[in-house]
């Protein structure tokens, strides 16, 4: 099998003649501090291994899980918020049809996501959109207090009982929650739920290859298989101290290091919209603390060419572009010829589609280097299961060596509970009486 692969001359030519080799030395320490589970955080180091511990038994019960909701549900609401639901829903529409939804044969569930707001519209629509449907609920929370998603598990679970009945309720609404505590689990164990398992040491941004993202998206059809095998694959492949992971993880930081303090994920590849939004939690959350962390931001191009393009081409040169490219699509679209060529664009004629894109990548990388944007180039060669399964290991484990390189704890997000607490103090939940007062002194 064929290997994602790298390419960083674009990128480092932009920086100081020693900075790779500076950055560089600290590398097996980073590497040899994860593995011996010595470096901060290390109580969430379960993902490190986790591809290569997973066996087939566990990824038989997944599938058979999968097979009852696909049987009972024409609609499968994914509930969970941020690591709980991005993975998965970065690889469902990865690799779905992105008009399935209008287009559903019914040999597939539509996969559904709720939990992840508190817009009361949202609620209503998806509530109003359920009603008459066959649907069933997969309810993603560690704790089951989490505000976004226990709002929606208590519509749902409303619904689906209402509609379906109890019965059919206890088969189709799965809890992917803690071992033994927590309100999900509570209900889980109250209702007779099928659930599985969040391992204690797998934080939320690191757990796609958990029940958190195998189960719906075995549920959406797609090889969980040889998702798991890409990111095997890839974990073998980044034992190493120079490896595509480190080598990323290195860069990122001489770029940081040289001043370049936003890092740009692009794609030209429209179905990669929500591995940007992924890859901009894990790294936004495990690096953006301590008064340090590059800035995560993300475009789709080249629609956003049409929006952001001129920022990026001629704005503060403080940026630095990752470009995820797949080689080969899945289709082939021929540009038609047309008799009048009002457009004039009959030069393009029997062209693949895809060739056009790769020329407006390229002749977008080449100006966005000659505007002083350093780029680095991940290369898929398709876009599947088993190469999503090696970008994702890819992702995780250069986020834990470029967190070390960096000088913070990659696995904790201390900063993430301070809205909550202002939002509780706001609502007068109970034991926020003293919050409650400060705020209110302060408005």
């Amino acid at each position: 099998m064929k290997t994602i692969r790298l390419e960083v001359a674009k990128a480092t030519s932009f920086l100081p003649e020693g900075a790779i080799e500076r950055v560089g030395a600290r590398v097996h320490n980073a590497q040899q501090s994860l593995e011996e589970a010595t470096c901060p955080g290390n109580d969430f180091l379960g993902w490190l291994h986790l591809p290569s511990s997973i066996t087939p038994e566990f990824l038989a019960e997944i599938k058979a899980c999968a097979t009852t909701l696909r049987a009972n549900c024409d609609t499968i609401v994914v509930a969970g918020i941020g690591g709980s639901y991005l993975g998965a829903r970065a690889v469902i529409e990865a690799l779905g049809s992105q008009f399935e939804w209008l287009t559903n044969d019914g040999s597939n569930p539509v996969i559904l996501f709720a939990g992840n707001n508190i817009g009361e519209d949202y609620l209503y629509e998806l509530c109003e959109y359920l009603k008459g449907r066959k649907f069933g609920v997969i309810n993603i929370s560690k704790s089951g207090t989490t505000t976004e998603t226990a709002l929606a598990f208590r519509l749902l679970k409303k619904q689906c009982e209402d509609q379906r009945g109890k019965d059919v309720a206890r088969q189709v609404i799965v809890a992917v929650t803690d071992a033994k505590r927590g309100a999900a689990r509570t209900t889980a164990d109250q209702e007779g739920y099928t659930s599985f398992v969040i391992p204690d040491n797998v934080g939320g941004r690191f757990s796609v290859l958990t029940p958190v993202g195998l189960l719906p998206i075995a549920c959406a059809g797609f090889d969980v298989d040889a998702l798991v095998q890409g990111a095997r694959d890839m974990e073998a492949a980044s034992a190493d101290d120079d490896n595509i992971v480190t080598q990323y993880a290195v860069l990122r930081n001489a770029l940081y290091e040289a001043g370049k303090k936003i890092e740009i994920l692009v794609n030209f590849q429209p179905k990669l919209h929500y591995m940007n939004e992924w890859w901009k939690q894990l790294y936004g959350e495990s690096e953006g603390k301590d008064g340090k962390g590059i800035f995560p931001a993300a475009v789709d191009f080249t629609t956003d060419l049409h929006s952001m393009g001129q920022w990026i081409q001629e704005g503060e040169r403080t940026i630095f572009e990752t470009v995820v490219s797949v080689e080969t699509p899945r289709h082939t679209v021929l540009f038609p010829h047309d008799d009048e060529n009002l457009d004039g664009l009959n030069f393009l004629e029997g062209k693949r589609v895809d060739e056009v894109n790769k020329m407006a990548e390229l002749g977008t990388q080449l100006a966005h280097v000659d505007g002083g944007v350093p780029n680095i180039r991940v290369v898929m060669p398709e876009l599947n299961e088993y190469y999503l399964g090696q970008l994702i290991y890819f992702f995780e484990r250069a986020c834990g060596v470029s967190g070390l390189l960096l000088g913070v704890n990659p696995f904790n997000q201390p900063g993430v509970e301070a809205y909550k607490k202002n939002m509780f103090a706001l609502l007068g939940k109970p034991g926020y009486e003293a919050e409650s007062e400060a705020i209110k002194s302060r408005l």
